[in-house]
């Protein structure tokens, strides 16, 4: 069953955004868009013609602006997106800090797609039926 949610991610490696896609469809979520970095992604947000997300999944790491300062950046523009944070860190002091930035979850990578959905329907406040 497709689900209709609008999902972006952002990562700088184009892999895991393929391997992110997979795993969203795989649990019935298909409408995908993609950004290769913080900045990449808030030019898309700021472009009206672009489908305005119900939630974010970000790389902590990236190159040009990683994911700390993109959910800052994102913050300091009043926008309340959830961002679902993925990093394969485990230093709790680097999770806290992207929380503090704006993450709405830190998630450990990897993660399996029933996972994801669960944290992605968390996120955005939508019961699951399945």
């Amino acid at each position: 069953m497709e689900i209709d949610l609008q999902i972006m991610i952002i990562d700088d490696q184009s892999s895991m955004r393929s391997i992110l896609k997979r795993l969203l469809s795989q649990e019935g979520l298909k409408r995908v868009t993609e950004a290769s970095n913080g900045e990449e992604a808030l030019e898309m947000l700021a472009n009206p013609q672009h489908p305005k997300p119900d939630v974010i999944l970000c790389d902590l790491y990236m190159d040009k602006m990683d994911g700390m300062e993109f959910a800052h950046q994102l913050r300091r523009n009043k926008t309340l997106t959830p961002v679902l944070m993925l990093t394969g860190e485990k230093d709790n002091f680097i999770r806290d800090v992207a929380a503090q930035a704006g993450a709405t979850k830190v998630l450990s990578k990897p993660i399996a797609s029933p996972d994801l959905r669960k944290e992605i329907f968390d996120a955005v406040g939508f019961v699951d039926s399945a």
